[in-house]
């Protein structure tokens, strides 16, 4: 028995949607991102999804739910979404957007809502784990959730290596 997390935004909505989900503590590690949580809870990265707030040329935020082990292609991005640019959002303004901490932002239970791009390969994963609203947290769930509960539109934005 894995140690109880306390609820975050992210859970309380799954749990208000009866999605089943797992929760995988694990030591936080600054800048250690979905690499360093795949490899202490033992899963492939690519099955690790992080959840990246960006905005467009005119500020306006966006969900982008990559693979752990792959970076996004902000012009693909843009291009796909009908958008001049793409960029990452600030930290702190990354933050205000979602209510969460950078490192611990789940796309789920988000302070404001904004549109959610999934890379379309995740939708292939029987399972995925996601972040759970906390720094060290992740949970264990069918990805068509991301779609069910988020609207997530499949995009095709992965660099290609």
């Amino acid at each position: 028995m894995s140690k109880h997390i306390s609820e975050t935004p992210a859970t309380q909505l799954l749990k208000a949607r009866k999605v089943a989900f797992t929760e995988h503590a694990y030591e936080y590690l600054e800048h250690g991102g979905a690499l360093h949580s795949a490899e202490v809870l033992g899963f492939d990265s690519f099955m690790v999804v992080k959840t990246l707030i960006m905005q467009d040329q005119t500020a306006r935020p966006l969900v982008v739910l990559m693979h752990g082990n792959r970076k996004v292609s902000t012009k693909k991005l843009a291009r796909q979404i009908g958008a001049k640019s793409v960029e990452p959002c600030a930290p702190d303004v990354a933050n205000r957007h979602s209510g969460y901490l950078v490192g611990g932002t789940s796309p789920f239970g988000t302070r404001k809502a904004m549109p959610v791009y999934i890379e379309a390969s995740i939708l292939e994963l029987r399972r995925i784990l996601i972040n759970g609203g906390r720094r060290g947290y992740l949970v264990g769930i069918d990805p068509k959730v991301c779609v069910d509960l988020l609207a997530a539109t499949a995009v095709q934005c992965a660099l290609d290596d």
